[in-house]
């Protein structure tokens, strides 16, 4: 039972979470806004049901990030990833700068490639267009990302996992087939943010009709997805709720969902976020609670530790996964945040009585079913849990 000093309704909702059962919207919506000791009744909480299915284990991917290109047609409030096309700092890799960094990856044990670019650039950067027709050959930076995908995957072994924003159907599935999993933040379901003057108000992707069509059609593919929220960025605690069980109904209706993250915004200097509040460690770990509460013991729970400066105390918030950290490569959506030394965080994980085990961009249990894996790529998949692990287990009816 909870603290009986709580508010009846966050009690309630505790308390059927406690007994493994599912919340219903209105009891998710009692998890917003606790006050006082009622944040650390949601962290115990959070933690419990953790640990009733993923007891004593805490994940992470060893990766490489491949920024393919920098070039965005969204503008975004807090974003210093994307540039225009003739700034400085705008770049597209070439196939061999791909390489040479997915094989410096695999010599240093990485077993995933991250590609993160932004949203259809082509539409709005003429220059890029014709570079990417006449340089490299394609019509689409979709293009370009496929053929990279698939260079990687057979010339390095590593796993492509490719965040490449909105696609349509034919395009998730042509991915598919080189990659084992892949990703799109859903951010938020704050319309409201795309007004003008919020930080999506140019920024046509993020409308959230928008990313939750994308995120069902991935569902109807079969596609091991991860997705999650973005925190700080002027959602109230209700919209973060909102989000939150619109991933679990599209988890519900299609389970492929494998990952949810919960980030922390952090503001960025030139950016017209530069001087926004950034949430603290007490508002991340509640919202991580409050993921966990509300999409159960199996769905894992993941928080960057490289946006917190002391991201220990994350693990008492019903986390199991700290995402993809690279011994080589920067994080390039934060620059500013270096990924945390893996002995430490192994210690770190040790000393809260969890050990750090790796993990392939695809989550064991998706590995494992047929489902979810497409033909071509099941049997590298599997050996390379073998090799790590042991055989992954199958997703649970």
């Amino acid at each position: 039972m909870t603290d009986p000093t709580a508010r009846p309704a966050l009690a309630e909702a505790l308390d059927t979470a406690l007994a493994g059962e599912r919340l219903s919207d209105k009891q998710a919506h009692a998890l917003a806004a606790p006050l006082g000791a009622e944040q650390t009744q949601l962290w115990s909480a959070a933690a419990q049901v953790r640990d009733r299915e993923r007891s004593g284990v805490v994940t992470y991917s060893r990766k490489v990030f491949i920024p393919l290109t920098n070039l965005c047609r969204d503008i975004c409030s807090y974003c210093t990833f994307a540039h225009d096309e003739n700034a400085p700092r705008a770049h597209t890799m070439t196939p061999d700068e791909v390489l040479q960094v997915a094989e410096a990856g695999a010599r240093r044990g990485c077993k995933e490639a991250l590609f993160t670019l932004g949203d259809r650039p082509e539409v709005r950067w003429p220059g890029y267009r014709e570079m990417l027709k006449k340089r490299f050959g394609h019509k689409s930076t979709h293009s370009y990302l496929v053929t990279m995908c698939r260079e990687v995957l057979e010339q390095t072994g590593l796993l492509p996992h490719p965040n490449a924003g909105i696609l349509n159907r034919r395009e998730l599935e042509a991915l598919r087939e080189v990659s084992p999993s892949q990703g799109m933040m859903l951010e938020t379901m704050s319309d409201r943010l795309c007004e003008p003057g919020g930080p999506h108000e140019l920024a046509p992707d993020k409308r959230p009709r928008t990313r939750l069509a994308m995120l069902k059609r991935t569902g109807e593919l079969d596609i091991p997805f991860t997705s999650g929220i973005l925190i700080g960025i002027g959602e109230t605690e209700a919209e973060r709720i909102e989000a939150l069980l619109a991933l679990r109904e599209v988890h519900e209706e299609y389970g492929n969902i494998q990952e949810v993250i919960v980030q922390n915004f952090r503001a960025k200097p030139d950016t017209p976020m530069a001087d926004a509040g950034e949430p603290g460690l007490l508002e991340l770990m509640t919202a991580c609670a409050q993921a966990r509460l509300i999409l159960g013991p199996k769905m894992s729970i993941q928080a960057p530790p490289n946006l917190s400066s002391d991201y220990g105390p994350l693990l008492l918030s019903g986390i199991n996964d700290w995402g993809g950290i690279s011994p080589l490569t920067p994080d390039f959506v934060n620059p500013e945040a270096p990924w945390p030394n893996l002995d430490r965080l192994a210690q770190l994980c040790a000393e809260a009585g969890y050990e750090l085990r790796e993990r392939l961009t695809v989550y064991p249990e998706y590995a494992a079913d047929d489902r979810f894996l497409d033909r071509a790529l099941r049997e590298q998949v599997r050996k390379m849990y073998r090799d790590l692990n042991g055989a992954p287990r199958a997703v649970a009816a």
